[in-house]
């Protein structure tokens, strides 16, 4: 049995257009009740399927033109917990993996001039205890994100 149907496929691909589309517009949309958007929604949100449906925010119209991705090293891979926490106090840090290879954590974070990047490694990130060193790629535009295609 496959996890999503092609009526899930129908309100995901309507909520991609427009994530605040009332659920009464989608049901009128796809020719279904309102009462099976809602229901297929809510069992999408429980299965983590959908995992919000939020604003997506375009962070160089709000004064941050640097991003970078950067590679973690730990000092001990089992403290990586307690990076990670630390990492999430951090704003500017919007993403973090685990990942294989030279680095135990990749991150992206944003900054709004270079001066605002430096202090954002050396003195927030570089300092938390844990951290061994850090290896930065500096982001030069995105050119696509998206979704999963279905």
């Amino acid at each position: 049995m496959d996890l999503l149907d092609e009526f899930d496929i129908s309100i995901i691909k309507e909520l991609e257009k427009d994530g605040r589309m009332a659920f009464s517009a989608i049901a009128t949309n796809l020719k279904i009740s309102n009462t099976m958007v809602h229901q297929r929604i809510s069992r999408l949100l429980e299965q983590n399927i959908i995992t919000g449906i939020k604003p997506v925010l375009n962070e160089k119209k709000m004064g941050y033109d640097w991003g970078a991705f950067t590679g973690i090293t730990l000092t001990k891979d089992h403290d990586s917990d307690k990076v990670i926490e630390a990492l999430k106090s951090i704003p500017e840090v919007t993403e973090c993996y685990f990942i294989t290879g030279s680095f135990t954590l990749y991150i992206k974070l944003i900054a709004k001039d270079h001066d605002d990047m430096r202090k954002l490694l050396y003195e927030k990130i570089d300092t938390i205890p844990g951290i061994a060193k850090t290896d930065s790629i500096i982001e030069l535009g995105c050119a696509f994100k998206r979704n999963l295609t279905l």
